[in-house]
Parts: structure tokens; sequence; C-alpha cells
């Protein structure tokens, strides 16, 4: 029998040892709502630990606009909920321009159920160039409750 040792794969960069972009310098983003106390900032901004809350129930979008069409090679998502039990779905795409079509990287759903279920982290390895927009939509209860959306962090590399 021949046998070799499969080389050690290397893990994704640990979150804080990465090199994110400073969203505030080269982006400006919209969003559908916010809590005055969890502006979306709060959930862009590198040394915020805060994150961003929507002020009404059902679905939201953030919509970042770059400055100058960017290459992505990393996305990360941080949704946090440790009090209500619920689906929630989210929609991650992007657009080379503000007027083209939409082109979706990726859609996913995610159960909350404290106390054991309450953190969903989803981080995406992406090879996307032009980029000058990407919209995230959360509908935070897939089954219509009162719910807001949240989002700890979004990170982009």
């Amino acid at each position: 029998m021949r046998k070799s040792q499969i080389a050690r794969i290397p893990q994704t960069t640990p979150v804080r040892d990465h090199a994110w972009m400073d969203l505030e310098r080269i982006a400006s983003v919209e969003v559908s709502s916010e809590d005055a106390d969890y502006p979306i900032e709060s959930a862009l901004i590198l040394e915020e630990k805060k994150g961003w809350r929507a002020a009404n129930p059902g679905m939201q979008t953030i919509r970042l606009i770059f400055d100058e069409p960017q290459k992505l090679r990393r996305i990360l998502l941080v949704f946090e909920d440790a009090e209500n039990s619920r689906t929630q779905e989210f929609a991650l795409r992007w657009s080379p321009d503000i007027q083209s079509s939409f082109r979706q990287i990726v859609r996913q759903q995610w159960n909350f159920s404290p106390p054991d279920s309450v953190r969903e982290t989803e981080d995406y390895p992406v090879e996307l160039s032009e980029v000058k927009v990407l919209e995230l939509m959360i509908v935070p209860d897939k089954c219509g409750g009162e719910v807001r959306a949240s989002l700890v962090s979004l990170r982009l590399s």
C-alpha cells in the first residue's frame, strides 16, 4: 500500500487578525430603518461592537455603495439573538453599478433557538471583481412575527 501524509490545509484567517476594508472611508450606506441606539455604523466600523438593529419589524435592507468598484475576497456576517426563537432568512447580492440588476451571492436561513442557538456566523470566501453595490436583505422572522432585524457585524476584504 502506498501512503503519504496530506499537507495541512490552512484555516480561514481568524477574524481578529484579518485586514478588513475600512467601509467608513470607501463606501456610503443606505438602510431601510435603524434603531437610534443601534445605528448601522455600529455593525460596519471595525472598532464598534454594539451592532445594528432595525427600528421596525419586517424585511430590512442594508446597501453599501462603494465610491470606487471593489474586489471582494471575503464576506463575514455575524447575527445574534438571545431573546427570540425564529427562522431568519437573508440574501446577499452585488451589482457592478447602481443601475444594473443584482447577482445573488447567497441566500441562507438560520434558526435562532435560545439559549442554545443564538449566534450565526457566516464566512464566505468569494472572488468578486468590480463590485459597486453590495446589498444585504434580512427577513428576521419567516413566520411574520414582530421581530426586528439585527446584525452584529459585516466585514469585507
